[in-house]
């Protein structure tokens, strides 16, 4: 069993065991409120090690050596302050895939899941669809979909210019990158001189949806490191989602379905929005695991 030596430590002025350096972390990170610390702080160490969980349980009572302790200690400030440990790592798994995120795009989360099985359901029987992601950011729902669909055609749109490479590395890393098409720009603005009008079969999004004085309200972890272009929509909220649903139908094809994600409490605004526009047909809210109403799927008549 190998050994790990420290001459230094920020949590014992002796060598410390992995054990001893995961609870001395979740401590700390427990002091300064952060959720679900020992799990952190375990996970903080892997990483600093290199190493799965099923090593790290057979090795926690060896001792830590001078780099990793570095390493350990520094992720750990960090996590403290309450950088998303997503970011810390720089990795975050969606749809069963790993992707590279970083500070400029929003963090994949788990109920996002439920867009890309939509849109799998929604052109079932198409053999070689055509699909827009807008405001993709890491590309984590488009990417997820060209996995599923090798014929499908697939494009993606965001206004971030920091965002668009981090979307293209993870197709690259993921093996789809020749399927996807990654364009810089506002919502529909960068398909506009494509023949796409009336030819596209879904266009998925998880537009940003929080209100603009709502964001003092979230948690330091997306508040403080989010970014914001992801996040707010304007004073209501939905003000991009009414963009998207009042272009959608000159892009769709007739039958074709528009995807999308929305904020807690914003089905019935935006179900009114898509109604009002008289170019969509009977609307489905799908639930997420919590039963929060999280997607909706409005067909073009």
């Amino acid at each position: 069993m190998p050994v790990f030596h420290t001459r230094h430590s920020a949590f014992r002025t002796r060598t410390v065991t992995l054990a001893e350096a995961i609870q001395k972390a979740a401590e700390t990170l427990t002091a300064h409120n952060v959720p679900n610390a020992r799990l952190d702080a375990e996970l903080l160490l892997r990483h600093a090690l290199g190493k799965d969980r099923a090593w790290l349980l057979v090795h926690m009572q060896d001792r830590l050596d001078d780099q990793a302790q570095r390493s350990f200690e520094q992720n750990i400030e960090r996590r403290k302050l309450r950088e998303p440990l997503q970011y810390i790592t720089g990795t975050q798994e969606f749809w069963g895939l790993p992707f590279m995120v970083t500070p400029d795009v929003l963090i994949p989360r788990p109920e996002t899941e439920f867009v890309v099985e939509a849109a799998l359901k929604a052109v079932s029987g198409i053999t070689a669809p055509v699909i827009v992601d807008l405001c993709t950011g890491s590309g984590c729902i488009a990417i997820s979909i060209a996995k599923e669909l090798a014929t499908a055609r697939i494009f993606a749109t965001d206004r971030s210019e920091r965002a668009v490479p981090v979307a293209q590395e993870n197709a690259r890393r993921n093996g789809v990158a020749d399927r996807i098409r990654f364009l810089e720009g506002d919502l529909f603005g960068p398909l506009e001189e494509m023949d796409l009008r009336g030819r596209i079969d879904v266009i998925v999004t998880n537009p940003p949806y929080v209100r603009s004085g709502d964001l003092t309200t979230l948690q330091p972890e997306v508040r403080d490191f989010e970014p914001e272009i992801a996040l707010v929509a304007g004073p209501e909220g939905t003000e991009i989602a009414e963009r998207i649903i009042h272009q959608a139908p000159e892009y769709l094809k007739p039958g074709g379905s528009l995807i999308m994600e929305m904020g807690v409490g914003q089905a019935s605004a935006l179900r009114k929005i898509v109604e009002e526009t008289y170019r969509f047909g009977p609307i489905e809210i799908v639930k997420d695991l919590a039963g929060i109403e999280r997607v909706l799927v409005a067909k073009k008549q």
